[in-house]
C-alpha cells in the first residue's frame, strides 16, 4: 500500500537509480501519471513530457475499458471484451470520436506550456500511477515506439499481473513494484488516490521546464 502517488513514485525511482540511460525522457500519461512522472523525472534528472492516451469506455459502463486511443489516432482494442459485450462498429466509432476530441483539448492545454519533446534515439520511460486493463498504456507505447526511441521502458508502482505481461509485449522492459494476485483496481493500493486536475498537470509540466540561462 502506498501513501500517495508521490511516495509510490519515489520508491519507483529508487528501483531505477544507478542505471545508465541515453538522454532520458520520462513520458507520463495524464492525469495521475503526471504526478508519478514528475517525481521520476526529478529523481532521475530526466526531461518530463506527456503522451496522451484515453481509454475507450463500454456503453453504460464508463469504468470498463474496451480499448484505448492515442494522440495520433491509433486504437488498441481488447477484441475479446468487445465481442463479449457485443459492441457494434458504430458504438466504437462514436466513443473513439468522443475520446479523440478530449485528447485534442488536452493536447492544446499541454502544448501551451511546453513543446513536444523529441523521442528518437533516447531512453524513454513511459509511466502512469498504475496499470489496470493496460489499454491506455499499450496505445501510448505504440505511439512512442513509432518515433524510434533507443529503448522503451514502462515504470509503474502497481499493475495487474496478467496485464503487466501483456504490456511487456509492447516495450523493452516493465519495472513494477507491485503486481498482486488480488488486484482489483489501481486505487486500492493507495491511501490517497485523489483525482488529479488539468490545472495540476499544467503546473507540474511548467515546474519541470529548465530555467533559461541568462
Amino acid at each position: 500500500m502506498f501513501r500517495n502517488r508521490d511516495e509510490a513514485a519515489r520508491l519507483l525511482a529508487r528501483r531505477l537509480k544507478g542505471r545508465t540511460f541515453r538522454d532520458l525522457l520520462v513520458l507520463a500519461i495524464p492525469r495521475g501519471g503526471v504526478v508519478t512522472g514528475g517525481v521520476l523525472a526529478r529523481e532521475l534528472g530526466a526531461e518530463l513530457d506527456v503522451v496522451l492516451s484515453r481509454k475507450l469506455r463500454a456503453p453504460d459502463q464508463p469504468e470498463l475499458a474496451v480499448g484505448a486511443i492515442a494522440e495520433d489516432g491509433r486504437v488498441y482494442l481488447n477484441r475479446e471484451t468487445c465481442k463479449v459485450l457485443g459492441l457494434t462498429d458504430r458504438e466504437l466509432a462514436d466513443e473513439r470520436r468522443r475520446q479523440l476530441a478530449e485528447i485534442v483539448h488536452r493536447k492544446a492545454l499541454v502544448r501551451s506550456v511546453r513543446p513536444q519533446a523529441p523521442v528518437a534515439g533516447r531512453s524513454v520511460i513511459v509511466t502512469d500511477d498504475g496499470i489496470a486493463t493496460g489499454a491506455t498504456m499499450i496505445a501510448a507505447l505504440d505511439v512512442v515506439r513509432a518515433q524510434g526511441p533507443h529503448e522503451l521502458i514502462v515504470a509503474v508502482p502497481v499493475a495487474s499481473p496478467d496485464r503487466r505481461a501483456e504490456v511487456r509485449r509492447h516495450c523493452d522492459e516493465v519495472v513494477c513494484l507491485l503486481a498482486p494476485a488480488d488486484f482489483g483496481a489501481v486505487g486500492q493500493f493507495y491511501e490517497d488516490f485523489t483525482p488529479v486536475e488539468d490545472t495540476a498537470v499544467v503546473a507540474l509540466l511548467r515546474a519541470s521546464l529548465p530555467v533559461p540561462q541568462s
